[in-house]
C-alpha cells in the first residue's frame, strides 16, 4: 500500500525556516511572520548593494589597471607574487627596487606591511583567547547563574552572530535596533514598573483606611464623664497624613 505523504504549503515551509533561522520567536499571527519576512528582505537588499557597491569598484580599478587584474589572478593560482611582478611589468621592478631614490618609500612600504602583520597576529591571539573565555568560562557560567536552557543560549548566541554579522557588512537592521532599544530601556521599564506598584500599594492602604475612618466600629467611646462619649482629641487626619502612614 503506497504511503500518503503528506503536501506541505509554501506558507509553512516558509514558517519552519523562519522558526529555525530565529528560534527565539514563536511567528504565531501573520503581523509577526510578515514583519520578518520584510526585515530579512531589507537586510538582504542592504547586503545585496553593499556587494554590488564592491564589485563596482573592484572592475573600476581592473579596468584602469588591467595588470592589478592579472596578478591578483596569478596570486589566487598560487603563483609567485615577485616573479608575477616581473611577468607584469618587467625587469624594470627590479631597477624600482634597486633606485636608491625609492629606498625611503620601499623601507616605509616594507614597515607598513611588518606593523600589520605583526597587528594581525597580535588581534589573532587576542580572539583565540577571548573566545576560549567565554566559550569556556562567561556563557556556562552565566546559564548557570540565570537557570537558562541549552535552546535559549542557542538563541542569544544566533542573536550575537547575527549582530557581528551586520557589523562588519556595515548593516543596523530594523531588528537589531529593536533588541539593543529594549536592553537599554530594559532597567528603566523595571524600576518604572516596581515604583508604579509600590505607589498602587500605598494608595491602597490610603484609600482603606479613609473608608475605616469613615464607617467606624458603631460602638461609643463611653470614657467621658457622666457616659457622655469623649471627644477625639485628635484633629481629624488629612489624605497628607494617611499617606505618611502608609509608607
Amino acid at each position: 500500500m503506497a504511503e500518503n505523504n503528506p503536501v506541505i504549503s509554501k506558507r509553512d515551509q516558509h514558517l519552519e525556516r523562519l522558526r529555525k533561522r530565529y528560534p527565539e520567536k514563536q511567528f504565531e499571527d501573520d503581523e509577526e511572520i510578515f514583519g520578518q519576512i520584510s526585515d530579512d528582505y531589507d537586510a538582504f537588499e542592504q547586503e545585496n548593494s553593499a556587494m554590488k557597491e564592491r564589485e563596482k569598484s573592484m572592475s573600476n580599478m581592473f579596468r584602469e589597471n588591467p595588470q592589478a587584474a592579472f596578478f591578483l589572478n596569478d596570486m589566487r593560482e598560487g603563483k609567485d607574487p615577485v616573479m608575477s611582478l616581473v611577468r607584469r611589468l618587467g625587469i624594470e621592478v627590479k631597477d624600482v627596487m634597486d633606485d636608491p631614490a625609492m629606498q625611503d618609500k620601499i623601507e616605509s612600504a616594507n614597515k607598513e606591511y611588518l606593523d600589520r602583520v605583526a597587528k594581525s597576529r597580535q588581534l589573532d591571539e587576542e580572539y583565540e583567547r577571548n573566545m576560549e573565555t567565554t566559550l569556556n568560562k562567561t556563557l556556562p557560567e552565566y546559564q548557570q547563574e540565570h537557570g537558562l536552557s541549552d535552546e535559549e543560549m542557542d538563541a542569544i548566541g544566533a542573536a550575537w552572530i547575527q549582530i557581528i554579522r551586520e557589523g562588519i557588512m556595515g548593516i543596523l537592521s530594523p531588528e537589531t535596533i529593536t533588541l539593543m532599544a529594549n536592553a537599554i530601556n530594559h532597567d528603566t521599564d523595571v524600576a518604572n514598573a516596581q515604583e508604579e506598584g509600590e505607589v498602587a500599594g500605598r494608595n491602597s492602604k490610603i484609600v482603606e483606611q479613609l473608608r475605616r475612618s469613615k464607617k467606624g466600629d458603631g460602638i461609643q467611646n463611653l470614657n467621658g464623664r457622666n457616659g457622655t462619649p469623649r471627644q477625639n482629641p485628635d484633629k481629624t487626619k488629612s489624605v497628607f497624613d494617611l499617606a505618611r502612614e502608609a509608607d
